[in-house]
């Protein structure tokens, strides 16, 4: 099943000649809500499928299901609004210094996109997911490299959008699907492929990126690599409410088996007794929870030896003990180590790396001082949260917020970062590791990796395209002479 190279190059050629296809907004909005429409409407057989390889259960597929549909429709939605090609008319101007042309800028798509999908999210971040439906409102055609733990529901969703495609006389091309390792590497290499969006590990992502950046001609590659979403809890927090805080936690980290890009992975939390208080809620709660399903062995026996080798550091501690839980399964737990050991490089760095599976680790502060020397040593995340007190709500937290700011692309007060809102204002991405670029995966402006800006100067009307025409034919949103219209 897996792709040969000449395979490869026969999907992106025909993704390339294709690519005009895309270009009337009207009928990408309507393909968008096609797919959706089928997607939806396949329901029980791509939850069916998707569970037969994943193990994540109808429920949380047929609410991912629900969240790639809705993905779909929003991205139809900004297609139609067309604010997304940010279009500035400023007009000529001699009374300048120096005197201004006639300038006129829009945003046009890249070509082909080469999308990577993720193994923790068979819909929302794969074949169907938002790289590839916000590709596609960009006018891009999409060649996904399916992921090899759930090639049967790529194919599936692939087929559906294929299918929405042709329902509106678009090429089938404007997606196809790749298998296999080495049909990935030829991917990000085709000279055809002008862009690439990745989910997925540090590693694999970053041997991905190298490759796009040292070919001949370097292409934006957009790559969600790893995250440990750390976690601060002030000393007011956890003594006004350490219970909850620990519930809360418990319940975030464990989430479908630990397996969330978001999943909060690093705590820091206070000695004495309110962090007791929040230590015995949280072993409460994590004990509480059953073994769970990891997506592959491969992961399954990383998570052991992962957690295996992280307990045993000096001073770390074991309070609900992690790994395996039986022979397919993982069962939860947490780790906790002094914060002192974590402000100096040393051994214990490694409990600074996400370590991807049901785990948390919890270090315990005796001071401001200790918070700042660790979070300074901290990577990036593409999410920081500050657990506070109400009395803290009034400024006085606002120095660790700042603290948090340059980590991560999404700052949380007193909430938790499992669950990603597709929403306008929503950034899902953040310094590297966590991403490869400032951009966003999820939400209106995730469009915006796939397209680049051409300014046409002194052009005559007959020659610009009606996005750019004095009359706005196309009755788009435009900053003319720097005011809105």
């Amino acid at each position: 099943m897996e792709a040969t190279a000449e395979e490869v190059d026969r999907a992106v050629r025909a993704a390339h000649a294709v690519r005009d296809a895309l270009a009337d907004r009207t009928v990408r909005a309507a393909f968008l809500r096609t797919a959706a429409e089928l997607l939806s409407g396949a329901e029980e057989h791509v939850v069916e499928a998707a569970d037969a390889e994943t193990a994540l259960g109808p429920a949380r597929l047929t609410g991912e299901l629900a969240r790639t549909a809705a993905q779909l429709r929003a991205f139809a939605e900004v297609v139609e609004e067309g604010a997304y090609l940010d279009i500035h008319i400023d007009h000529e101007d001699g009374t300048r210094t120096p005197p201004w042309p006639d300038l006129r800028r829009v945003k046009i798509p890249l070509g082909v996109v080469a999308v990577y999908a993720a193994s923790n999210f068979p819909l929302a971040f794969s074949v169907p997911g938002g790289d590839t439906a916000s590709a596609l409102a960009a006018g891009c055609p999409v060649v996904v490299k399916a992921h090899p733990d759930h090639p049967a529901t790529s194919e599936l969703c692939a087929s559906l959008l294929r299918r929405a495609a042709a329902r509106h006389g678009l090429p089938e091309d404007v997606v196809s699907v790749v298998h296999g390792f080495d049909a990935g590497v030829e991917l990000v290499k085709h000279p055809l492929v002008a862009a690439a969006g990745f989910t997925g590990s540090v590693r694999g992502g970053r041997a991905l990126f190298d490759a796009a950046a040292a070919r001949p001609v370097p292409i934006p590659f957009h790559g969600e690599l790893g995250s440990l979403n750390p976690v601060v809890v002030t000393e007011a927090a956890a003594a006004e409410r350490g219970e909850q805080i620990g519930a809360g936690l418990g319940g975030s980290m464990t989430m479908g088996s630990g397996q969330f890009c978001t999943k909060p992975g690093f705590v820091l939390a206070p000695s004495g007794e309110a962090g007791d208080r929040l230590l015995k809620s949280l072993t409460e709660t994590v004990s509480g929870t059953g073994s769970g399903v990891m997506l592959d062995h491969r992961m399954r026996d990383a998570f052991v030896a992962g957690v295996a080798e992280r307990a045993a550091l000096p001073d770390v501690d074991a309070p609900v003990t992690p790994g395996a839980g039986g022979e397919h399964t993982v069962s939860a737990g947490f780790l906790t180590v002094p914060a002192s050991r974590l402000a100096e490089a040393g051994p214990h760095d490694a409990l600074l790396e996400e370590c991807f599976g049901p785990v948390t680790v919890v270090a315990r502060y005796d001071s401001e001082a200790e918070i700042t020397a660790v979070l300074s040593r901290l990577p990036g995340n593409l999410t920081a949260t500050l657990q506070i007190a109400t009395e803290e709500a009034d400024g006085s937290a606002a120095g660790l917020l700042a603290e948090l700011t340059p980590l991560a692309g999404r700052i949380l007060v007193n909430g938790w970062p499992t669950g990603v809102a597709v929403a306008p204002a929503q950034h899902h991405g953040g310094p590297y590791p966590a991403t490869t670029s400032t951009s966003t995966s999820v939400g209106a402006t995730a469009v915006e990796r796939w397209l680049r800006p051409v300014s046409y100067q002194s052009t005559p009307e007959a020659l610009l395209p009606p996005e750019l025409r004095e009359d706005n034919p196309l009755g788009l949103p435009r900053r003319v002479d720097g005011r809105l219209k």
